[in-house]
């Protein structure tokens, strides 16, 4: 008897913790599905804001040593038709309504070299003169890292023929930032790329491998039915009703 009794109690136990892993996998599916729909909006958002300005900047070639700037002019302008250009923009998807617009001349003469050789300023001889000025390679940013007010005190104003360490590209000679770092831009860029398609290719993973047709009852020999699936449908309730009370009827 004893024994007989101990039955029972293994199998509702062996149900239970099947109870258990079905209800674990159904809220891990619908977290890994929310992941992958995330990922996808994440990696759709980042395309505009980081993946193209790294890559700009990565074929725009700067130079990765700070060269000697000094702006040479600055107007600061109200209105569209004004605003054709501007050095910084807070907001990149925008038109700008005010902007300031900075000048400068800059030669590649390092900026360290001309801080530590005690070079008159005057003496210098300019490889690229009045060009625009931007804070990096798309002119414009979101608070707090770009602040346009700050980026125009710093930069022109009463600063204008007071040299500064700028970034020109080797591709476009013309262009000249404020801000530049390859690894800073490099590691944006890989980490915008990798860990939404590795978040997004995990989940989906995962869900396949979980529910793909093939792995069924006849295919892997293990039964594939969702936690959703162990309740009866309606029908199937009073079905069994149906059948219970013939069988009481006899």
């Amino acid at each position: 008897m004893g024994a007989e009794g101990g039955v029972p109690g293994d199998e509702g136990d062996v149900i239970h913790i099947e109870t258990l892993l079905e209800k674990a996998k159904f809220y891990t599916s619908l977290c890994l599905g929310t992941t992958a729909i995330l990922s996808v909006f994440a990696f759709l958002f980042l395309i505009p804001f980081v993946v193209d300005p790294a890559i700009s900047t990565i074929l725009a070639d700067y130079e990765s040593t700070p060269v000697t700037c000094v702006a040479v002019g600055h107007v600061y302008a109200e209105g569209l038709s004004n605003c054709s250009w501007a050095s910084c923009k807070e907001g990149c998807t925008s038109s700008a309504l005010r902007c300031h617009q900075i000048l400068v001349n800059y030669t590649r003469l390092t900026f360290d070299e001309w801080s530590k050789g005690n070079i008159d300023i005057n003496a210098l001889e300019w490889d690229v003169g009045e060009t625009r000025f931007f804070i990096n390679t798309e002119g414009c940013g979101y608070p707090p890292r770009v602040n346009c007010s700050e980026f125009a005190k710093q930069y022109g104003y009463s600063h204008l023929g007071t040299p500064f360490p700028c970034y020109y590209s080797r591709t476009y000679p013309d262009m000249v930032v404020a801000r530049y770092s390859w690894d800073d831009n490099l590691r944006h860029l890989v980490l915008s790329l990798v860990i939404p398609n590795v978040l997004f290719g995990v989940s989906i993973g995962v869900l396949s491998y979980w529910y793909c047709p093939g792995c069924n009852r006849t295919g892997c020999g293990v039964e594939n039915t969702t936690y959703v699936e162990k309740f009866n449908s309606k029908d199937e309730d009073d079905d069994s009703l149906d059948d219970y009370d013939e069988e009481e009827e006899y």
